[in-house]
């Protein structure tokens, strides 16, 4: 798995999971029980991880979708 995303936005892990669903890339939201140790804040930001042979086909949906601004690095 390969983070392509990093992001506290719930909004955002949201469309990009139903991006992916769509094109049949597996992923995960890594970090997501972290809230629990925060207080439930949103401080902690959660990790999109996606199949690392696909990840260039997601960060192509991701650009495709104006989500270029969250992709990581």
């Amino acid at each position: 798995m390969q983070e392509i995303i990093r992001t506290n936005d719930l909004v955002i892990l949201s469309l990009a999971e139903s991006l992916m669903k769509e094109a049949g890339i597996h992923c995960m939201i890594a970090d997501q029980s972290m809230s629990v140790l925060e207080g439930s804040l949103g401080l902690l930001p959660r990790r999109f991880l996606v199949e690392s042979d696909r990840a260039d086909e997601a960060r192509r949906i991701f650009k495709d979708a104006g989500l270029e601004a969250e992709l990581k690095a």
